[in-house]
């Protein structure tokens, strides 16, 4: 319980942590500038630190997960560059190893999960006729446990050192014996506590989507990215428990100095990989079937079309989120399971194929005989149908156990992995970000410019990781931090390197894109700029704070298309407006979260004092939250008219 200082509790040996450390630094000083000149602390407060409203959160996530790409794809230039040419030491082998472990990290728990998370947030009460989420509150929590695990684990390359046992972090080598120090810790309490606030997300939006649905709104009249969700939130409460229970273990062993996955101990490392990977092949499609849903929604709506084979649709996604429980063992087919287990889960894996070529097959027949406009977003989505079929090949060639032996631990299968999540996951975000930002902002991202970072970026990532699976199969091992002359490697090292730093460039073009548009951009006066099908786009952008001034009713898929159609107000468009029930704003889940981070900063040094502190503001933001009754307000009809009459919608 005593307090004692670790010796290197500020990272100060390596010179690009330090630049990164001083530029950390005088950005925060930056911010709290800016925020005083122009007296703008009362206005965070009120407007963000302290909202409920469901599209404020989702932009929140948005906003640090481009902060996350930025970050994450950063680390991956730094070991593009180090593997560019043999024999290179820009880093060491330690600093290659904590980057590579953050790099891994970050994208999939503070990048593409919240990317997704936030894009959740922004359309699916709109898309179903709903006013707010289920639980306007538990949602702002969600946000903040997310933020707050992210920042914790993003300052320990700064404070007391990174994480390094790869972003799997496998037992024995993140036991307390081979990776002594709080790096480890960072990891393991960073996740618990976003990934607290991950279940705590799925509950709600299925919760959400269940029970707040617009009148008429079957679940077969639900947008695909709806179904998509629905579906994802039963994947995320079965799996993340397991991810919470092998976290809480390893910290278990960590600190308090007991022995569940060490050998000498009467433990077994094995466990963490079965636990881990429970876990992490249902999160592979946590976050690649809301892209689904995004890219079929994207494609109806800029074909022109209906959705074909909207049923299959819907039906391929429930097979593929059973199988996604039935397939985790093919991460260790190398480690000795057996014939008879690696047979069943090879089986198991490739038949996850036969439900995405159905999907696939239907985008493409979505697109025959449309009239296709090639909008950013839609670019977006056409260009993930080759890049994702590569990878999904590539993972039925992986799924061979015999063959996955000589594949497994080589470059080779890095490059199905990123075919699959940046080809997948990554290109769907970037659809959702562009194809839902003027109902977020009021304004459409530059064409000309999200054109050219969607060619840079496509074609950058073509370029880097193609080559991969050509140097995988030479026999280039993962997790090398560098390599001799002679092996033939280089060519395809050096091509891969230029095709990572196109996909920067594409990334840096997307940001100006941004900045420009807010000035530039052209401005959505009507509330559905795309023309499009789902009830999102027939209320004004940005969306107003209660979003439906009368709920909607829904008698067909594709609701707004079908009421644009008609051309005549409904009865239900008739009604009086009556007051709206909505939740107070509230500062207590950001109160919470401070003293969630003050404890998970106390665990990762063991100064149990301050974590026990930690808990206990916890518990007493519990405690208040449960005798708070004033939670809610009205908004009145005079406001909402007001409201409705200055977006042209009276």
């Amino acid at each position: 319980m005593g307090f004692h200082l670790p010796k290197n509790f500020l990272v100060t040996g390596e010179p690009m942590i330090v630049v990164a450390e001083v530029l950390s630094v005088l950005t925060l000083a930056g911010i709290i500038f800016v925020l005083t000149y122009y007296k703008k602390w009362k206005w965070l407060w009120d407007e963000w630190l302290t909202t409920v409203d469901h599209k404020k959160i989702g932009i929140m996530y948005i906003m640090t997960s481009l902060l996350m790409l930025f970050r994450g794809g950063v680390d991956a230039l730094l070991m593009r560059t180090q593997l560019a040419l043999p024999n290179l030491h820009i880093l060491d082998a330690e600093h290659y190893n904590q980057i590579f472990t953050a790099h891994g990290t970050i994208m999939i728990f503070f990048m593409a999960m919240p990317f997704i998370f936030g894009l959740m947030n922004v359309a699916v009460p709109l898309q179903i006729g709903a006013r707010d989420v289920a639980f306007p509150y538990l949602n702002a929590i969600s946000f903040w446990l997310f933020f707050v695990g992210c920042m914790l684990f993003n300052i320990s390359f700064m404070i007391g050192g990174a994480p390094d046992a790869g972003w799997t972090n496998y037992t024995p080598l993140a036991g307390s014996d081979l990776a002594p120090g709080p790096g480890i810790n960072y990891y393991l309490i960073s996740l618990q506590i976003s990934g607290i606030g991950s279940l705590m997300t799925g509950i709600n939006f299925l919760v959400t989507i269940l029970k707040m649905r617009a009148p008429g709104m079957t679940l077969m009249r639900m947008p695909m990215f709806t179904w998509s969700v629905l579906i994802t939130s039963i994947i995320i409460i079965f799996a993340f428990p397991v991810l919470t229970v092998a976290l809480a273990l390893l910290t278990i062993d960590r600190l308090f100095g007991s022995h569940f996955f060490t050998i000498s101990g009467g433990g077994e490392p094995m466990m963490w990989a079965n636990l881990f990977w429970i876990w992490g092949h249902p999160e592979v499609y946590i976050v690649v079937l809301p892209a689904f849903g995004i890219f079929s929604d994207v494609i109806s709506t800029f074909a022109r079309k209906r959705l074909f084979g909207y049923g299959a649709m819907v039906y391929s996604m429930v097979v593929i989120s059973a199988l996604s429980f039935l397939t985790w063992v093919h991460h260790f087919f190398t480690m000795g399971a057996g014939p008879a287990v690696n047979s069943f889960f090879s089986i198991s894996t490739m038949a996850i194929a036969i439900p995405t070529g159905v999907k696939v097959f239907n985008w493409l027949f979505t697109l025959y005989k449309g009239r296709i406009e090639f909008t950013t977003p839609m670019l977006w989505s056409v260009g993930f149908i080759p890049t994702f079929l590569i990878g999904g090949l590539t993972g039925v060639m992986l799924a061979v156990a015999p063959a996955d032996y000589q594949y497994h631990n080589s470059y080779f299968l890095i490059s199905h992995f990123h075919y699959v999540l940046v080809g997948g996951t990554v290109f769907g975000c970037l659809a959702g970000l562009y194809y839902w930002w003027p109902k977020m902002f009021g304004f459409k991202l530059d064409e000309r410019q999200g054109k050219w970072a969607f060619w840079l970026f496509n074609i950058g990532f073509n370029v880097c990781f193609f080559p991969q699976y050509l140097v995988g199969l030479m026999g280039m091992t993962r997790r090398i931090y560098t390599y001799p002359e002679g092996l033939g490697w280089t060519p395809y090292n050096f091509i891969s390197t230029v095709g990572a730093y196109m996909m920067g460039v594409g990334f840096l073009i997307m940001v100006y894109n941004i900045l420009y548009s807010v000035r530039h951009g052209e401005r959505d006066v009507t509330g559905d700029i795309w023309n499009g099908r789902t009830l999102e786009w027939s209320i004004s952008s940005p969306a107003p704070h209660y979003n439906f001034a009368r709920i909607p009713e829904v008698d067909d898929v594709d609701a707004w298309w079908h009421m644009k159609k008609r051309k005549r107000k409904q009865p239900w468009e008739l009604r009086p407006l009556k007051p709206i029930h909505m939740p107070n704003n509230s500062g207590r889940p950001f109160i919470m979260s401070i003293w969630f981070f003050i404890a998970g900063f106390g665990l990762v040094f063991e100064w149990y004092w301050m974590g026990i502190i930690g808990l206990l503001g916890v518990l007493y933001c519990m405690l208040k939250r449960s005798f708070e009754y004033d939670d809610h307000h009205y908004i009145q009809v005079d406001e909402i008219e007001r409201t409705e009459s200055a977006a042209g919608r009276a």
